[in-house]
């Protein structure tokens, strides 16, 4: 998240993925790597942002799915990373990983634009943590 200095509103940043969803960066552990050092690394390269703050885990989450027929088992820890005062907010979408885009959107039309139940909760608790606000509209 950043704020957004003209107007001191909390703002998102979501990726479109290569199903065409919106929805936050994830990835996985590599050999050795904490958790949130995984989380950290894997924002930089499928955003290009640099320089993060790390502010706390948001939830945990977890589902399955299907993919070439195969039952898949997914567990993802969800971060609040913030932008620090004074830095970028250019972004630049990791192509060779599917990202398509990358915007900053206030938390109304991201919840909106998030297809899953399970993000809008991220994001809700996310806006909480921000803002000290309970947050409307999560499902």
């Amino acid at each position: 998240m950043r704020v957004d200095p003209s107007s001191d509103q909390p703002l998102v940043l979501l990726i479109r993925d290569s199903y065409d969803n919106w929805g936050f960066p994830k990835g996985h552990l590599e050999p050795g790597e904490s958790p949130t050092h995984a989380a950290i690394r894997e924002v930089e390269e499928e955003t290009g942002l640099t320089g993060l703050e790390l502010h706390g885990l948001i939830d945990t989450i977890d589902w399955w799915f299907r993919l070439e027929g195969r039952l898949i088992h997914k567990v993802c820890d969800f971060y609040l990373m913030m932008v620090p005062p004074g830095g970028s907010w250019s972004t630049t979408p990791q192509d060779a990983e599917g990202i398509s885009a990358c915007e900053w959107v206030p938390y109304e039309p991201a919840l909106t634009r998030l297809p899953y139940a399970n993000a809008k909760e991220v994001l809700a608790r996310a806006y909480q943590m921000v803002t000290g606000a309970q947050a409307d509209g999560a499902a």
